[in-house]
């Protein structure tokens, strides 16, 4: 059944003709294990569809057994049919299973021969924003399910879906590797940190007659023994010193709605610019018009921590990131979310003090002088007030050197992201609507398998 659309060798369908919808289960806190089968939940979706493990939890192989009805494949989607995030859409990859589908959520599988998987993400994802204006619900927005399962989605041919969902695939996928690329170095600077500041484990190779695996110029810049502290056993002729030591802060600007316009040059750094567990999202600024400190003004490069908090879990409070620089707006200023924070005339660096405030210690230190109901906020003496193990200056320039490299390459990738994104941004409305229209689908299909 399908209606004819306005669009030549278009046809109209509606959801339930070319996909099967399946919601997903309320599975039991009682039953998560360290790892296994991920149970995905709305928060597992990111701002573009992606998939991410922040916060994840698991149940084990049995479990995952009994409940395999629930299992996700590949190029699935889904899509958040309740609560804060109604809307969300997101997309199923390969890298991304084993997973179960969690509550809250619809899971959309292509029928075989009725509509490309990835060109129905697509379509429904810039189709089903017209849901929402159907939302409806007491406590919590939802959409009915008899308009979700008819909701109508414009499709051209099947060879036509491929070349379109392969361009845009083609950008998504390029923006998920460098998202990827940049989540590794991420991950191999905050490795080292933790190695060599946290758990010190050049000093224990030295202690214990190893090899450290380090270059003998690096290797000797660290101690073979140990001495106690109030932190406990610390590198030999480290020293234990309060934060306030060694930083300047600076509170942001209080804002009025009526300064936060529709655009400016402007913008405000806000709760938004923080990822949970710490980071920087681009897409959290806010533009802005009002007065503000020179002082207030956030420089990219700068690191900013997070003062309040509205997760259930608590997993920005305290949070930092590194502002990356944009070229939308010329000034950045930080809100009274955001706390700036600059190194003093000591030799800590920014990007020291950016891992130092990812560990383990400080995210504890900082929820214990975190207060608040349903909002949380940071105590002003949370920041100064933090022990740590100040190494010698060689070791953190040598460190501060290879995190710069690191984070310079996250910022590339970043700044290559956001055009990417932009230009994916331009191209799905104008591709799903047929105002773009491949004139040979079968020939830009062939040059594409050619270039991939």
């Amino acid at each position: 059944m399908y209606r004819e659309n306005m669009i030549s060798g278009w046809n109209a369908f509606s959801l339930d003709e070319v996909a099967d919808l399946k919601g997903g289960y309320a599975f039991k806190s009682k039953d998560y294990t360290p790892y296994g089968h991920v149970i995905l939940r709305t928060v597992n979706i990111g701002a573009r569809g992606q998939i991410n493990r922040e916060g994840a939890v698991f149940i084990d192989e049995e479990k995952a057994n009994e409940y395999k009805s629930f299992a996700l494949q590949a190029s699935d989607t889904l899509f958040v049919m309740v609560g804060a995030t109604l809307g969300k859409v997101g997309f199923i990859r390969p890298s991304d299973l084993p997973a179960l589908l969690n509550q809250n959520m619809w899971v959309i599988r292509a029928k075989e021969n009725k509509v490309n998987p990835r060109y129905l993400y697509y379509s429904f994802s810039h189709t089903s924003k017209s849901i929402l204006g159907w939302a409806s619900g007491a406590a919590r927005d939802f959409v009915r399910r008899d308009d979700f399962r008819k909701l109508k989605l414009s499709l051209p041919s099947l060879s036509e879906q491929k070349a379109i969902s392969s361009v845009l695939g083609a950008l998504d996928d390029k923006i998920e590797l460098n998202r990827r690329m940049s989540e590794t170095l991420e991950e191999m600077a905050r490795a080292q940190f933790k190695s060599w500041f946290v758990d010190f484990d050049p000093v224990h190779a030295k202690a214990e007659g190893r090899d450290t695996g380090l270059p003998a110029h690096i290797a000797d810049l660290f101690p073979d023994s140990f001495e106690d502290s109030e932190l406990g056993e610390i590198p030999k002729g480290w020293v234990v010193q309060e934060l306030k030591d060694h930083i300047v802060t600076t509170k942001g600007r209080s804002y009025r709605s009526s300064e936060l316009i529709s655009f400016s040059k402007t913008a405000m750094v806000t709760l938004k610019s923080f990822e949970r567990g710490g980071g920087y999202r681009s897409d959290g600024l806010k533009s802005f018009v009002g007065p503000f400190k020179l002082q207030q003004e956030v420089i990219p490069g700068e690191l900013v921590i997070a003062c309040t908090d509205v997760t259930q879990a608590a997993e920005v409070v305290g949070k930092p990131a590194i502002v990356r620089g944009t070229s939308i707006y010329e000034t950045l200023v930080a809100s009274l979310d955001a706390l700036i924070v600059r190194p003093n005339d000591t030799f800590l660096s920014t990007e020291y003090l950016y891992y130092l405030a990812l560990t383990e210690s400080f995210t504890a230190h900082m929820y214990a002088h975190s207060s608040g109901t349903t909002v949380l906020h940071l105590s002003k003496f949370a920041l100064p007030t933090f022990k740590f193990c100040l190494p010698p200056r060689q070791i953190v320039e040598i460190f501060t050197e290879f995190a710069t490299s690191a984070l310079r390459q996250v910022e590339s990738n970043s700044r290559e992201e956001d055009c990417l994104i932009n230009l994916r941004d331009l191209l799905l409305p104008k591709l799903i609507s047929g105002e773009f229209r491949f004139p040979d689908p079968k020939s830009l299909l062939d040059k594409l398998e050619t270039v991939a």
